[in-house]
């Protein structure tokens, strides 16, 4: 037992698993760097042996952190424990975190194997595992919904074999938290060994209640350990909310009586550069990290408000990040303030030419939007044009016509590879027209699930427009995220994004904790 909560990020693994929500090897690189920031104590990477390219960002990540330990999530077997050790070998400090399922219905409908034979293979996964990495976390999937018996048989062989930190999932947000807190609390009783090891929580929202069960896990389970994600992001209803867990604790010390090591002024930043990056919207009433968190529209709450803060305030809103500076750079900022600004926000450059690149895009910003605000720049440097040569589409150009009673029409070029294709077309309004132009040359037979438009900022009719389009196609889901000015071209920006996922993403194997 200690007094300090652990705080477990899987936003890069298991809140990447969202339909639509999968990132670059860079994207990864950025979020990885602002969570460092954030001083999150653990850091999911990926999954390494799920594509090569979930490899390079699992390796990228760890040459890059230094603060903070780098775990890759592997199945029970020696592949992909051997995958997670190659992708982690540089990590200052890593861990790799096997996992197999453990309740009935999995283990019959999915896994097709005995009781016994998920016993022993976790057994030789961690044992497998200890030996190529100090650090082990063991997830029994569907921990919750396992029969205890087996259960703590198993979690007693995984600790004898080395795993240092024991995670309890509720991997379908099937618990409610006395319960869960109950199941927990009676595993480490029933364990003889429960003590050789830090035990963790992984909850699911799927009934709204996944930061309640996690931290019921934690005052009457015993955990210490919580797996949470920015802004909730996760598959179908979410994860555990990481902003939600830590500012619970910081402000109910009194209750908690637990420390978190967090800079709880880097959760806002955290939250925006996760919510532009993948394009989820932050709902305004969120907690904590929405737009209207420390909002007061009452007359009487604003009156409190006014004569002191904590009549309505539990807590503030620069403690969380809020007080950020707002108008950041203008269009006679030079180079080392835009370098300067980047650091700040904890964006890092892997190489001059992307920082000259990205202080072009910022110039020509500039020119057309007065005030430039730290959204601004996160969603220009989010946007993929910034490294040409990783993308396989880009636009080149683009002109459209409307007027009130004529059928708009849209000329467009954009580069696909090393060809430069020129295309127009009529449309039922300027974006429409845009889109069938861009399709009369790529035919992708993309399905179009979700067209979003959203102000970066607040406030004033010059804020870039940020665009998130949502395709389908055989079965693959992919968001492209896109943000200028002007919504028509943010849109053409943002389905080419789209477009070059499906064009270059690998596939990759479904994991579920």
């Amino acid at each position: 037992m200690t007094d300090k909560l652990i705080i477990f990020d899987t936003t890069l693994r298991d809140g990447e698993q969202s339909p639509g929500a999968s990132m670059t090897r860079e994207e990864k690189l950025r979020i990885a760097r602002q969570l460092e920031r954030l001083r999150v104590d653990v850091i999911e990477a990926g999954f390494a042996a799920s594509s090569n390219g979930d490899f390079e960002a699992v390796r990228a990540i760890a040459d890059a952190i230094k603060d903070s330990t780098v775990c890759s999530l592997a199945r029970a077997n020696d592949r992909d424990i051997s995958r997670a050790a190659e992708a982690l070998k540089s990590a200052a400090r890593s861990r790799i975190h096997t996992f197999i399922a453990t309740s009935e219905l999995h283990m019959e409908k999915k896994l097709r194997m005995t009781r016994d034979q998920v016993f022993e293979q976790a057994k030789l996964a961690v044992r497998f595992a200890r030996n190529l990495c100090g650090d082990i976390e063991f997830s029994p999937e569907d921990g919750y919904r396992s029969d205890p018996d087996f259960l703590c048989r198993v979690l007693e062989a995984v600790i004898a074999e080395g795993a240092t930190t024991l995670n309890i999932p509720d991997t379908v947000g099937y618990a409610v938290p006395e319960l869960y807190g109950e199941f927990i609390r009676r595993l480490r009783e029933r364990v003889p060994n429960s003590d050789k090891a830090i035990w963790s929580v992984h909850c699911h929202n799927d009934l709204g209640m996944a930061v309640a069960n996690s931290l019921a896990g934690v005052m009457i389970g015993g955990a210490r350990q919580v797996e949470c994600n920015i802004n909730g992001l996760g598959e179908r209803a979410g994860n555990c909310s990481l902003e939600e867990v830590v500012m619970a604790v910081r402000t109910r010390r009194d209750y908690f009586g637990l420390d978190v090591g967090i800079d709880t002024t880097q959760i806002v930043p955290a939250s925006r550069m996760v919510s532009q990056t993948t394009g989820f919207v932050v709902q305004p009433n969120k907690a904590v990290v929405g737009a209207n968190a420390f909002a007061h529209a009452s007359g009487i709450h604003q009156d409190g408000v006014l004569k002191a803060r904590d009549t309505y305030e539990i807590m503030r809103a620069e403690d969380v990040g809020w007080a950020a500076n707002k108008i950041v750079l203008g269009k006679l900022s030079g180079r080392n303030a835009f370098k300067q600004r980047l650091l700040d926000l904890g964006i890092g450059m892997e190489s001059e030419a992307e920082v000259n690149a990205a202080f072009a895009r910022f110039k020509d910003l500039a020119d057309r939007k007065s005030e430039i605000f730290d959204e601004d720049i996160i969603a220009l440097v989010g946007d993929e044009s910034v490294t040409p040569e990783h993308e396989h589409y880009r636009l080149l150009a683009l002109s459209q016509q409307s007027a009130t009673g004529e059928q708009p029409h849209a000329r467009v070029a954009f580069a696909a590879g090393a060809m430069e294709h020129h295309a127009e077309s009529d449309g039922n309004g300027p974006v429409d027209a845009t889109l069938k132009a861009i399709e009369s040359k790529v035919r992708s037979g993309a399905e179009m699930v979700l067209y979003s438009v959203n102000a970066i900022t607040s406030g004033s009719t010059e804020s870039q427009g940020e665009v998130t389009f949502r395709l389908q196609l055989g079965g693959r889901v992919v968001n492209g995220v896109g943000a200028d000015p002007d919504i028509v071209v943010a849109s053409a920006k943002a389905y080419l994004s789209a477009l070059n996922k499906l064009h270059s993403a690998a596939d990759r194997v479904a994991a579920q904790g």
